[in-house]
């Protein structure tokens, strides 16, 4: 299972119906969250999504992708968490992530430590990794991309069965790409009876950021993109002063990449009435986009399920 929880989907100023920035990702179990603007810990209860994350990752050291680490911090030492947890984010933000940390005053009870993360470095895990990249904004700040390995192709279980190999272990073992050998002598390689890798699932988040080169590589033929789409084409002008994307930008971004789902974030609360005129400009150039919204989750399938 691979999940998506956006908690926070305003941009700056947050509206009665979004909160500032931030995303929990879940994944065979564990759980990343990517940016914590302030109130997340409140949107965290209310969606349900838990505080079981040993990484968060902030994109840049703008406040509303961050001031909401104190509290959290505080409220899971209160709550007993004993886990360690590791806060990732751009180099020069490194002493203000510390400083968050150690505010409140007592001592967590559990080790949270701190980590810079360059563009190209990877987090990795098992068969997967969250790779940083290069934005651009108005300061230093990186995008996040979950790129899974490729797993093993099906297995032709009815060949199998008419070679004579029994199920249990040996098939296991075939799969993995091990060759067997069978009661009669005969070796049967991998090869024969599993078929070519099945591709994992890329999503990219990009945090704040005018349309970038550097997206459009990391996200080509994937499976899902969060890209920032905090104004429309009226307000270009205004986008590019700010270090931010319109909708439509976001969406080109998207067509180029070839990403099979577009979901937009970072939504100026001038368009709090009229969120549609978003997502009405940008499916306009890319047809699989949605808008997201506060507590919305989305499940991303593997590539061809259906054959998997």
């Amino acid at each position: 299972m691979l999940r998506l929880t956006f908690l926070g989907t305003a941009s700056s100023r947050p509206t009665v119906s979004r909160n500032v920035s931030s995303l929990a990702l879940q994944r065979e179990g564990r759980m990343f969250l990517f940016d914590c603007g302030e109130g997340t810990q409140r949107q965290m209860m209310k969606y349900g999504v838990g505080f079981s994350m040993r990484d968060i990752l902030i994109s840049h050291m703008h406040s509303d992708h961050y001031l909401g680490l104190t509290g959290l911090l505080r409220t899971m030492s209160l709550q007993g968490r004993t886990e360690p947890l590791r806060i990732w984010g751009p180099k020069g933000g490194v002493q203000t992530l510390r400083t968050l940390r150690d505010l409140g005053g007592d001592r967590l009870m559990y080790e949270a430590s701190i980590h810079s993360l360059e563009p190209s470095e990877c987090i990795s895990g098992n068969g997967y990794r969250i790779e940083a990249f290069e934005t651009d904004h108005t300061c230093e700040s990186i995008g996040f991309a979950l790129i899974e390995e490729a797993r093993p192709g099906r297995f032709d279980v009815g060949q199998a069965r008419a070679l004579g190999i029994p199920e249990g272990p040996l098939f296991g073992k075939l799969h993995q790409g091990e060759p067997v050998s069978l009661d009669n002598g005969r070796v049967v390689r991998s090869e024969e009876l599993v078929g070519p890798p099945r591709p994992g699932r890329t999503i990219v988040y990009t945090g704040d950021t005018r349309p970038s080169r550097k997206t459009v590589e990391m996200v080509t033929g994937g499976d899902l993109l969060v890209h920032d789409a905090t104004f429309e084409t009226s307000e270009s002008s205004r986008a590019r002063e700010t270090g931010h994307s319109t909708a439509e930008e976001a969406a080109h971004v998207a067509a180029e990449a070839k990403v099979k789902r577009l979901v937009l974030t970072h939504i100026s609360a001038r368009y709090a009435e009229q969120p549609g005129r978003l997502l009405d400009e940008a499916r306009a150039t890319f047809p699989s986009t949605d808008m997201a919204k506060d507590g919305w989750s989305v499940e991303v399938p593997h590539q061809n399920l259906e054959n998997s």
